[in-house]
């Protein structure tokens, strides 16, 4: 049965650019997104750059420009960045669009319409100081769970607890630090706990990780509380229809932005749009950090549920990267934005390394330099990018640049290593993007010891139909190495499929054997 995948990546912040820890999620969705591609599915990767809120508002106002200014120049220079990182979003669109305003609405009015959206008199933090209420971004103070100071109005950065703003302690404004004041108002509320069951059965069937759903137990454990997803003006987002100064939360139009960035890809694709978020026998993932797990394990499957969309298959939940065993720091140099790494090192060196340590799991993720530089050295260049160099290279300059017929031994090396897809598949299907690796460089090491029997560099003096047979073998056996390696390596693939004038290897072509062809001039691969 045909499978129908669509893919999702959380929605960066249109308020500043892009770092390399951003890049870790992007990079992975990717490499997945490429895996089921290049095994021929129907697979669609979609993302959006986040574009409401009070920090995006409150940067326009020191920069003295409308919001959108702001939201245009990062949505930009993400594009930008993701593109020279090789990440493919079928379609990277923008939650500030006529799709998102009109799915925040049609959300609102269905679960509204059910009676799982009600409106309370609740009070808010006011600063009586600048006259206004203070969402989000507006107040800090410390985390009513785990008492860390300086945190925002929505959430907990160290403990990821998600609450409203008036739960914060010691409560103050951002704009002016007076301490915070409550005053009433009329906000909406989600039902949450009108999902607990259904929550309940969607966590236990397998759609997350062992510890994500250990956490989410031990929330339910705390009792479930429903949803303030109202703002006061000032807000910078969508305005709730039919109530003057109240506005959908960030949190309400960030996730529904998958939705409209899949409209929008489906409207100028010729796609069905229900195909991906209504059919039932369709694959929705969401890869998402685990700081974020709240919301899009809680409220986004009762959501989607309660407004009549498909829930997530599966939220994959990645870790924190650090350098060298530390939180990035600007102090200490280890903050590096993408744009900044991609002046100094090839894109495809980190995409690998990331490879290398990324599994299923939340576990963070350490950028080590020395274990950076010792993977690009031995595997990339060493290994990856030595066998078709020193190949196409001995053809080029002895042979006539030519390939020439497999013979037993070669066609016996060849079928070994493709033999070993099943277990590269596997791996990727479960996200094991480091054993997918391992499993790619066991295979590159065979190929090495075949030469080495082989011997083609002093054979070709002698016997150099033999030699041409022999690098005959290492270069098919090359072509299945770029096959396995293309979801993460789509450079490689790229050049390893021009050298033998073919298409980039994929899942699908695996069988094909390339003989007795003239090959192209060798590119510089890592």
């Amino acid at each position: 049965m045909a499978r129908h995948i669509l893919i999702t990546a959380a929605l960066p912040y249109a308020n500043g650019p892009v770092h390399i820890g951003h890049m870790v999620e992007y990079v992975q969705a990717d490499i997945w997104a490429r895996y089921h591609k290049s095994c021929g599915r129907d697979c669609v990767y979609v993302c959006a750059s986040d574009t409401h809120g009070t920090p995006i508002m409150l940067r326009a106002q020191a920069e003295g420009v409308p919001p959108e200014q702001v939201v245009e120049r990062y949505h930009a220079t993400h594009r930008r960045d993701f593109a020279a990182f090789d990440v493919d979003f079928d379609n990277f669109y923008t939650t500030h669009s006529p799709e998102n305003r009109r799915f925040a609405e049609m959300f609102f009015a269905r679960l509204r319409d059910k009676g799982h959206v009600v409106s309370r008199q609740v009070e808010q933090a006011y600063c009586e100081k600048c006259g206004m209420f203070l969402p989000d971004r507006y107040i800090r103070g410390r985390c009513p769970q785990c008492g860390t100071d300086d945190q925002y109005g929505d959430s907990c950065e160290k403990c990821g607890a998600a609450y409203s703003p008036t739960d914060l302690r010691e409560a103050r404004c951002a704009v002016c630090a007076a301490p915070a004041s409550r005053r009433a108002s009329e906000h909406f509320f989600f039902l949450v706990t009108a999902y607990q069951e259904m929550l309940r059965a969607y966590i236990s069937q397998e759609h997350l990780h062992a510890f994500e759903v250990a956490k989410l137990q031990e929330w339910f454990g705390e009792g479930l509380r429903d949803w303030d997803f109202t703002r006061d003006a000032p807000y910078w987002g969508f305005e709730i229809p039919g109530f003057k100064d109240k506005y959908f939360y960030v949190w309400w139009d960030a996730p529904i932005g998958y939705l409209a960035s899949t409209e929008d890809f489906c409207r100028r694709q010729g796609r069905d749009f229900d195909a991906y978020w209504v059919a039932q026998d369709a694959e929705v993932y969401h890869f998402i950090g685990k700081d974020i797990l709240y919301f899009h394990a809680l409220y986004w499957p009762a959501m989607l549920h309660g407004a009549g969309f498909r829930t997530p298959s599966r939220i994959w939940v990645h870790g924190f990267l650090t350098v060298d065993g530390q939180k990035m720091s600007k102090s200490r140099g280890t903050f590096i934005n993408a744009a900044t790494y991609l002046r100094h090192l090839d894109p495809q060196y980190l995409r690998y390394y990331y490879a290398c340590k990324l599994g299923p799991d939340r576990s963070d993720l350490d950028l080590s330099t020395q274990d950076f530089a010792a993977r690009v050295n031995a595997d990339l260049v060493g290994n990856f990018a030595n066998l078709p160099s020193r190949s196409a290279g001995l053809l080029a300059r002895r042979l006539d640049n030519r390939l020439g017929r497999l013979d037993a031994d070669g066609r016996s090396v060849v079928a070994s290593i493709e033999a070993a897809a099943a277990d590269v598949a596997r791996a990727y299907e479960a996200c094991e993007f480091a054993a997918a690796m391992r499993a790619a460089s066991a295979q590159a090491d065979a190929l090495n010891r075949y030469m080495e029997r082989q011997k083609p560099w002093e054979r070709v003096k002698t016997e150099p139909e033999a030699a041409r047979t022999a690098l005959t073998a290492a270069l098919n056996g090359v072509r299945l190495l770029a096959a396995y390696l293309g979801p993460v390596l789509p450079r490689y693939a790229e050049k390893v499929g021009r050298l033998l004038g073919t298409a980039a290897p994929t899942f699908q072509d695996l069988g094909v054997r390339v003989e007795d062809r003239p090959i192209a001039a060798y590119e510089r691969i890592a």
